[in-house]
């Protein structure tokens, strides 16, 4: 049976993944910086769970308009202009390249869940964990965006 490990995100490795992310996968420049995390109910967050040998979760939190350009982005069409389906199933699969390529840097035989997405900035909902271990702002071209990751409350 694996044991958990207790491990450190890097943030500079998270902005490195983020980033090749999206300029691999949405063939979008960003980078980190830009307006610090607040919460708001006009956001969505895609996030996705990992488990054996790391706990936690990773969540992309964006506004609604950034989603549909995110979406037309990874699908190679014009970006939608409501939010549906697709628009979320495409935040889930950004946020599912984001945790696979994390779990790639935190040790072997982790899993990933599926991804969930949730309206505002509730992340009480998200399954893995509660608690921010880390939380980075990337600046795009449609303004600013945050990845966090979330470990279990001890408590």
């Amino acid at each position: 049976m694996p044991t958990e490990s207790i491990v450190k995100i890097v943030p500079e490795e998270l902005a490195q993944i983020v980033e090749s992310v999206f300029t691999t996968s949405l063939q979008m420049e960003v980078s980190q910086g830009g307006v610090p995390w607040f919460p708001s109910d006009d956001r969505l967050v895609a996030a996705v769970s990992l488990s054996r040998g790391w706990n936690g979760a990773v969540a992309l939190e964006c506004d609604r308009k950034q989603a549909c350009v995110f979406a037309g982005r990874l699908l190679s069409i014009d970006a939608p202009l409501t939010l549906d389906d697709l628009v979320r199933d495409a935040l889930s699969e950004i946020a599912n390249m984001i945790g696979g390529n994390m779990k790639c840097v935190l040790a072997s035989g982790i899993l990933l869940s599926t991804p969930v997405v949730l309206e505002g900035s509730n992340y009480r909902d998200i399954p893995g964990g509660t608690v921010v271990q880390e939380r980075l702002t990337f600046l795009s071209d449609e303004g600013s965006f945050w990845v966090t990751v979330l470990i279990p409350s001890l408590g």
